[in-house]
């Protein structure tokens, strides 16, 4: 009886353990509603026929106006815009998932002089910013005839520095008894890499193929200097070009829907894989 006395919780220590839970759910909360609240606005906005954003908004249409999204895909070049964006964010996605996880698993399996030098000077670009190979990388495109091209818009990205890192520290990960096995049994590199080291990498490259992708379909600066012409904008330049040729809020908030699905519904679906991916990746050297 005593030993059960003892150890009974004090009623002032169950008093503070409810109110740190009630502040916590509270706070919670409110972040919640701060995060959201824009999202939410957006989508309430392009259900509304209005042509400038006013305030107190009414965050609950009186009348679902669908006729944004009509006049958005009728009187302008949204569905192209669209188009140009799957393309180059796929095709960009594809081609970093093949050339960093080439030169990660060379870097971490390879054997070959100046290994880690070289991969340490190759991390050392990340400290460039990417506005000062703007203008360099436009004069090299120009000369090849490239700009306002698909190839301008994705070869230049087809690979990443981050990318490399990324499956490079997965890869050592990797138990190298799986290529013992493999080279005993008569296979090749090759046959390590597509066999052992992708199949066991699947997070990582799911973590990489998000974040690229994210990353693709959001870029404005780059699709914005290297696209001369309309047809060839893809989402985000296009919606900042009519929102400067046209006034209607409502509309413009459609399009900002338009460019916002695609990217939360991948994330949302991917999200499991990336917190996996970047969990096991480690910093092993």
């Amino acid at each position: 009886m005593t030993a059960q006395v003892r150890h009974q919780t004090p009623p002032r220590v169950i008093i503070r353990q409810v109110i740190g839970k009630i502040l916590l759910y509270a706070l919670m909360i409110f972040l919640t509603i701060i995060t959201l609240g824009p999202f939410l606005m957006m989508i309430s906005a392009s259900l509304q026929n209005m042509t400038y954003l006013t305030f107190p908004f009414d965050f609950i249409p009186k009348e679902i106006f669908l006729n944004n999204y009509v006049i958005l895909f009728g009187q302008t070049l949204m569905g192209r815009w669209t188009f140009n964006s799957v393309v180059i964010t796929v095709g960009t996605t594809g081609l970093q998932l093949i050339t960093c996880s080439m030169a990660g698993y060379a870097f971490a399996r390879g054997n070959f002089p100046g290994r880690d030098i070289l991969f340490w000077i190759f991390m050392g670009t990340l400290m460039l910013p990417e506005t000062i190979t703007v203008v360099p990388l436009f004069i090299l495109l120009a000369k090849l005839g490239w700009v306002n091209t698909y190839t301008g818009l994705i070869l230049p990205h087809a690979t990443t520095v981050f990318g490399v890192f990324l499956l490079r520290q997965y890869f050592l990960t990797i138990p190298r008894d799986y290529d013992d096995a493999v080279l005993m049994d008569g296979g090749s590199r090759w046959h390590i890499f597509w066999h052992v080291m992708l199949p066991l990498s699947k997070p990582a490259l799911a973590t990489l193929a998000t974040l690229t992708f994210l990353g693709t379909w959001n870029a404005f600066m780059y699709p914005l200097v290297m696209t001369t012409s309309g047809d060839m904008r893809p989402l985000t330049v296009g919606l900042a070009t009519m929102v400067v040729q046209r006034g209607q809020a409502g509309m413009q908030m459609a399009g900002a829907v338009v460019v916002f699905l695609p990217t939360f519904i991948f994330f949302m679906i991917m999200q499991r894989y990336v917190v996996q991916g970047i969990s096991l990746t480690g910093l092993k050297g």
